[in-house]
């Protein structure tokens, strides 16, 4: 497996590299690029058939910063400088600069000046523009403009949302090592990520009066694909997402690591000790497990491209929403079968949170498909 870049890169060329970038990190990066592309791309697709307007912002010109604003960025900058200096160094050293950003350490100095900085730079900013008498004007901007602050926020509580669930799902764990289990760099749901993230999303469509069903149908191709190339991340970096032991005889035709992988060097350093293994992470797994996150990265990118070929067929508002619905819903629910998750006892199955969340989307999905074919056509 390959935690860092530079791994993934020493593999693929012959060349020794040493570049600590995580490789889960960095595809999580890419796939909100990949869902930001098509997030755009549907929003302005719909604005120029109609189905969307130009949204109508008004705003007072003029004033000056208030204190909010200023605490608002003072905040921002006091974090980014009193994480980023840290990680930034670690970098720079050739560390791994996971643990300290997911820790409560930082740099306090930079912070503080940092904030200073922000702070005074809205503030001058804004007396510079100052008005003695402050007027209100009206401006339109596509909503295709509003993807940089949708996709900062969704990467915020979608973080949070994913870490939250992880820790509703091992709550033993949360009782007894609380901020062990809340800043551990591993541990994070999908489904939590998945929900939080859309409901910051529908709200800030809902505050600047777009349709909360067409805002629906715009950002559900993106979602599967950010889910196929979050899943990517998994498979190459070995976080600890497999599944359960594959003790069945492997076909011919699939590689050996497609069908019971064990994972060697994982970022987690789960499994046995690599006898003679000199490098940061060396652990294997002692018996081959389903390769799930290589399951669902393949399945989600190809369930992507099937919304993708439809999403113009599909003309009655909320017809791609609940086709994600019962795409997302029944592939998570097959693949959990085949993952090591917590089950829980319902209506006499076995079943994990996620198949529980699963279960609910496909019946969300059937049942809007339902009232549609009532109201509407499909095409």
């Amino acid at each position: 497996m390959f935690p860092t870049i530079g791994d993934l890169v020493s593999y693929l060329f012959p060349i020794s590299v040493k570049v600590n970038l995580q490789t889960f990190g960095t595809l999580m990066a890419l796939a909100f690029a990949g869902a930001y592309v098509v997030f755009v791309a549907e929003f302005k697709r719909k604005k120029a058939d109609g189905t969307i307007r130009a949204i109508t912002v008004k705003e007072t010109e003029g004033l000056p910063a208030s204190l909010p604003e200023l605490l608002l960025n003072a905040g921002l900058g006091f974090l980014l400088g009193y994480k980023g200096l840290d990680v930034l160094l670690a970098l720079l050293r050739g560390d791994d600069p996971a643990p300290g950003f997911l820790s409560l350490q930082g740099n306090i100095v930079a912070g503080l000046i940092l904030a200073l900085v922000w702070g005074a730079w809205v503030y001058i900013d804004r007396q510079r523009s100052r008005l003695a008498e402050p007027k209100e004007i009206v401006r339109y901007i596509h909503p295709y403009q509003l993807m940089p602050f949708i996709t900062f926020m969704v990467g915020i509580w979608g973080f949070l949302g994913a870490k939250l669930f992880d820790a509703a799902e091992h709550f033993q764990e949360l009782w007894y090592q609380p901020l062990e289990v809340l800043l551990s760099r591993s541990g994070f749901t999908y489904y939590g990520g998945l929900i939080f993230g859309a409901l910051t999303y529908l709200y800030i469509g809902y505050r600047n009066k777009i349709p909360l069903i067409h805002m629906a149908d715009i950002g559900s191709p993106g979602m599967m694909l950010a889910y196929g190339i979050g899943r990517i991340g998994c498979q190459l970096s070995g976080d600890g997402d497999w599944g359960i032991v594959n003790g069945h005889v492997k076909p011919a035709w699939m590689p050996q690591w497609a069908w019971a992988s064990t994972y060697p060097h994982n970022a987690i350093d789960a499994g046995v000790y690599i006898p003679g293994c000199t490098l940061q992470h060396c652990h294997v797994l002692p018996v081959g497990v389903y390769p799930t996150p290589f399951y669902e990265a393949a399945l989600c990118i190809l369930l992507f491209g099937i919304m993708w070929m439809l999403r113009k067929r599909l003309k009655t508002p909320g017809g791609m929403f609940f086709l994600f619905l019962i795409l997302n819903g029944a592939e998570r629910f097959f693949i959990e079968l085949l993952r090591i998750t917590p089950k829980y006892p319902v209506w006499g199955m076995q079943l994990s949170q996620a198949q529980m969340i699963a279960l609910l989307f496909i019946a969300g999905g059937v049942a809007g498909i339902i009232f549609q074919r009532k109201k509407f056509s499909w095409i």
